[in-house]
């Protein structure tokens, strides 16, 4: 008898593929899993926009800093960018130069020197302002990943919640505990509880590792804005002497 019983569950479990399992399991088991499954590929979408969006900056800005350093005229660097600079470390010198064109020291000798430092700070502001800017567009879409890190977990574990109360309704209602009346419970747990994690592990990897990379990217940008900042305020004092040495 005891053979008899092996034999059929056996025979029950043979016929029950993956996929079997979970076409029969029920409306919200399936909502579950077709949820995280969307988060998933979200997710990875996400990841790779954002890989390749990374690279591309981080070379462009390679690009431009070459020029910037080159010893070349930043009229001229100022002129090839134009008002489409490619990258945010262009778009920052590019907001820089704007405002310092757009403001003549020249204009009088006694607050010439209060104009200078007005003028700097505006110059500040104004790459601080574009730099927050880049790095919002960088960041669009990182919550999506931060919250499919923790939140698929959890709805994961609901499934799997799910799953072990269908075993043991069907196991209540056809009085029996064999394979074949706890396989559709026991599969939709496992899963929802699988689901949770394929959807979890990549996203909470990837973000970690994205805003770690925009971090060291904002950390290149702040010390742009420092160097060329003092590059202007050399150019600001000196336009200011000479402009006091031609008075006199």
């Amino acid at each position: 008898m005891e053979t008899e019983t092996l034999t059929q569950t056996a025979a029950v479990a043979s016929q029950m593929s993956m996929w079997d399992l979970v076409w029969a399991s029920d409306f919200v088991t399936k909502i579950v899993m077709i949820g995280l499954i969307a988060a998933s590929v979200w997710s990875w979408a996400i990841i790779f926009e954002k890989v390749a969006t990374l690279r591309q900056v981080k070379q462009k800005s390679r690009s431009f800093e070459d020029k910037f350093w080159s010893g070349g005229s930043l009229d001229r660097l100022y002129e090839t960018i134009g008002n489409h600079p490619s990258d945010p470390m262009a778009a920052m010198f590019a907001a820089a130069m704007r405002e310092w064109k757009r403001t003549n020291i020249m204009k009088s000798k006694t607050d010439r020197g209060l104009r200078g430092v007005s003028l700097q700070q505006r110059i500040e502001k104004a790459m601080m302002v574009s730099m927050d800017k880049e790095l919002d567009d960088l960041d669009t879409r990182m919550g999506f990943l931060a919250s499919t890190g923790s939140v698929a977990p959890l709805v994961g574990l609901f499934g799997t919640v799910w799953g072990i109360i269908n075993s043991f309704n069907a196991i209540a209602a056809t009085q029996s505990n064999s394979l074949s009346a706890m396989a559709p419970g026991i599969a939709e747990a496992l899963f929802t509880t699988a689901f949770g994690l394929i959807a979890a592990i990549p996203a909470v990897v990837a973000y970690n590792k994205i805003s770690s990379d925009i971090d060291r990217y904002a950390k290149s940008l702040e010390n742009f804005m420092v160097e060329f900042s003092t590059i202007l305020s050399r150019e600001i004092d000196d336009t200011a002497i000479k402009a006091d040495i031609a008075g006199e």
